[in-house]
């Protein structure tokens, strides 16, 4: 899953995203309620865990604006308020589990399993363009019953190249909505795993998928 995490107390946020990614998940960083906000209008996240207590927009303001925008992405609310009524308010406000800090790590991996269980039971979002298959809660890629091996970051690339099927992906876009917002431009971080990509889709029969515009982007073929 890609998960967006937003709480201002850093260390922890550090902490969380680190054990996320060794379960295998992408994880995103942000501190602020506005931010996090933005970041989910655009469509990646497959999670969002919020605080509460936030700068720019509180945590529930936050809440009132994801549904408002139309927005689907499950909420765990993962804030210190453990009065009775803070949780009732973030639950009718459409947070779909609430966790009180301070919190065991394997609680909070125990709930986003039962999100992921609940999710394939009702059909989980795939994926589909041309001949490959990619299913976003179960974290895989296939063509003809080959399953491919990525990385987190690979997955993510190519699950935003996929959304974005027959249409220009420029180099900003992927840095912001695969990367940290401090991404370094000058790097070529972006050029290494877009070739690391296409040499896993060629070991598995799916070439000249991803097409380089040359000073604007890549683009993923519809077939």
């Amino acid at each position: 899953m890609k998960i967006l995490v937003i709480d201002d107390e850093r260390k922890l946020a550090r902490f969380i995203k680190q054990g996320l990614e060794q379960q295998g998940h992408v994880a995103d960083l942000v501190h602020s309620g506005t931010e996090g906000l933005e970041r989910l209008a655009g469509g990646l996240y497959d999670l969002a865990l919020l605080d509460l207590m936030l700068p720019g927009q509180t945590g529930f303001e936050v809440l009132k604006n994801i549904r408002e925008f139309g927005l689907t992405v499950p909420v765990i609310i993962v804030s210190a308020l453990s009065e009775p009524e803070k949780v009732v308010q973030g639950l009718d406000l459409g947070a779909v589990d609430y966790l009180r800090k301070p919190f065991d790590f394997n609680e909070l991996l125990a709930r986003i399993r039962v999100l992921q269980r609940q999710a394939q039971t009702g059909n989980s979002v795939v994926l589909q363009v041309a001949d490959l298959e990619m299913r976003l809660v179960s974290h895989d890629v296939l063509k003809a019953g080959k399953r491919l091996e990525l990385t987190n970051r690979e997955f993510a690339l190519l699950e935003l190249l996929m959304r974005r099927a027959g249409l220009l992906v420029t180099k900003n876009e992927i840095a912001e909505k695969v990367w940290s917002a401090d991404y370094d431009m000058g790097s070529n971080v972006i050029e290494v795993h877009i070739y690391q990509l296409r040499k896993k889709l060629d070991a598995i029969g799916t070439t000249g998928l991803i097409e380089t515009l040359v000073g604007r982007g890549y683009r993923l073929q519809r077939a």
